[in-house]
Formats: C-alpha cells, structure tokens, sequence
C-alpha cells in the first residue's frame, strides 16, 4: 500500500495510483475547524503565532483522518503582515484578516520595509514545518503561499490596486515584482525547512476580475516568475485560482505549477477537456462540506474524481464549522471506491 506521501509524488511524476490523492493543502484552504480544535484541545487564534501549536494542529488534520498531508500556515496575511500591513488574528471561527493597508498607490511601493523572514509569523510557520519533518514521515508537508495578486491586494486597496494595472501600469509591473520577490523568500525559507510541497493561493487573481489580457500580464506573469524563483528540490508545486476559468483556460495553461486547483464553480469535466494533459485538482463544494449531509458530500467526491480530478480537494476554504463527519467524508469515499 502507498504511503500518502508516495502516493502525490507519483500522482505528480505521472505515474499510476490506485487512488486519487486527497489533501488540503491550508494557507487559503485551512483545514482547521472548531470540532478538530475541540478534540486536541489546540485552538486558533493562539495557533497562529505558536509553532508547537501549528505544527499539532496540522497534525491533528491528518491523525484524525480528514486529509492526507498536513499544511501550514492556516490563514492568507503573513505576506501583507511582513509588508507593513495590520492584521486582526480572528478568533475560534473566523480566519485573521488585513484591517488595515500600507500603501494609497503603486506608486508608493518603495516605501514598503519587509520584515525579515526569520522573525515574526513568518518564522512560525518554518518552524512549524521543521517540527513536521522532524517528527512525522510517511504524510507529504505543504508550505503555502498568498499568490502575487492577492498579497499585492492586501498591502493596497484592491479597487485602486485593479484600476491603476491599466493606468500606471510601468509601476504596477514594479510593484509586483517586488511583491513576487518577497513570496519567494518565504518559499525559499518554506522548502528549507522541509516542504515537500508548495501550495499558492490566488483568489484575488482570477479571469473575472482582471479579464484575459490582464489576467496573463499580471496573474500568469508573476505566478511564473514566483513558481521559476523557488527552490528545485521540492517534490511540486500547486497554484489555485478562484472563480470562473471559461474565459482563460488558454491563459491558465500557461502557469508553469505541477498541478491547477479550482474552485467548485469550474467544472471539473470542462476543465479537463480544455486541460488535458493537467494534473487537476479540486474541486469539493465547501458550502457543501458546511451544511449538506455527509451522503451529498461523497457524491460530490466521486463527481469530481470521475470527471478527472487527479487529487481531490475542498474547492476553497472549509469554513470553520464544518463538521468533522462531512470533511471526512471525502477521504472515506475515497478509500470506499477503491475498495469496491
């Protein structure tokens, strides 16, 4: 029997599994819900400036059988944070936010003093893995990264931050690629650690918002550019977009990740018509993993793996309450496929 492990490293090699895999890599998609807090009695907001704690709870995802790899961090504002942002660290329920920028323009990137990556959260996330790799085996460790659009969009105001691409677009294009240059430091700093994988998450860089010309000038551009940056001796990388892909599968095929995430709004059997020679994964409806029944939760599993999904996944973030028994229920259907 594969070890889950094995099992993604030859999922991405492109070699047969007896399954699909089924992870949840955190960042965006935190995999860490109030029943699974209750049961280790390990809880968040204190988790995310703790590395003994994030390093448990990870744990507890995979000791308690509701995905196959453990994944740090549990929130999306360590990059905007190191950049000058303040963030509200949330609660047991919901997830730290920005509530406050850094910059009013582009233009004003140059003022912005990242904090060095051995301080700070950035430090407990590394940390968080250096315990995961020193204890455990067999269960592949995902480091995550906010994407380039989104971290640029959380050190700024979004809407200015789209309006000004088009006009000041020299200084858009400066602005994220010092942004990009950020992300892979803490990639960098992720896979020293001992990362086997790299998860980036981008919702804030979909085709609906910036349209095709701007999605392949800005979200293509800089998602290669922080994918060529990291390390080479990482097992794969994995990038997720949000939203709709109908109008940017041509653009999205040229993201240079091992494997493409999407959201339960893609279609998973148009996905892989327009993306054949993908590794795909995705795509179970979150809204389902909180408040459908765990029967709904196996039928949505098995839709996404028939219609080609190589690794199945919650489509975004599992919202906090989400019950144990439906987030379990994807990797049970999983294991009761492959047994029928």
């Amino acid at each position: 029997m594969l070890t889950p492990k094995e099992r993604l490293k030859f999922i991405l090699d492109g070699k047969p599994v007896d399954r699909p895999a089924c992870i949840c890599p955190g960042g965006m998609m935190n995999m860490v819900t109030s029943e699974l807090m209750d049961r280790v009695q390990v809880y968040l907001p204190e988790a995310h400036t703790d590395a003994r704690m994030m390093a448990d709870l990870a744990k507890a995802v995979y000791d308690e059988k509701c995905f196959e790899n453990y994944g740090v961090p549990f929130c999306m504002t360590i990059e905007a944070e190191r950049l000058g942002a303040k963030v509200d660290m949330g609660t047991r329920v919901y997830e730290p936010h920005v509530v406050e920028y850094v910059l009013s323009t582009v233009s004003d990137y140059k003022k912005l003093v990242p904090a060095d990556i051995h301080t700070g959260r950035a430090k407990v996330v590394t940390d968080a893995i250096r315990i995961l790799k020193e204890e455990t085996e067999g269960v592949p460790i995902v480091g995550n990264l906010t994407g380039p659009i989104s971290t640029a969009s959380s050190v700024m105001e979004p809407v200015t931050f789209y309006k000004e691409l088009r006009k000041k677009n020299r200084e858009a294009h400066e602005y994220m690629e010092f942004i990009t240059d950020q992300l892979i430091e803490f990639g960098r700093a992720e896979i020293e650690a001992g990362a086997d994988v790299i998860a980036i998450s981008d919702p804030s860089g979909t085709g609906e918002i910036l349209g095709p010309k701007f999605f392949e000038e800005f979200a293509v551009k800089y998602l290669n550019k922080l994918l060529e940056g990291l390390q080479k001796e990482k097992m794969g990388t994995i990038v997720h977009i949000c939203g709709q892909m109908r109008n940017v599968y041509s653009e999205i095929n040229k993201v240079k990740s091992d494997v493409l995430s999407f959201d339960s709004i893609v279609s998973m059997k148009e996905a892989r018509e327009h993306l054949e020679e993908r590794i795909l994964m995705g795509n179970v409806s979150t809204y389902a993993l909180e408040f459908a029944e765990p029967e709904k939760v196996k039928s949505l599993t098995r839709n996404s793996m028939n219609h080609g999904s190589d690794i199945i996944a919650p489509a975004c973030g599992l919202g906090m309450k989400s019950p144990l028994v439906n987030v379990k229920a994807i990797l049970e259907c999983l294991e009761e496929e492959a047994h029928a």
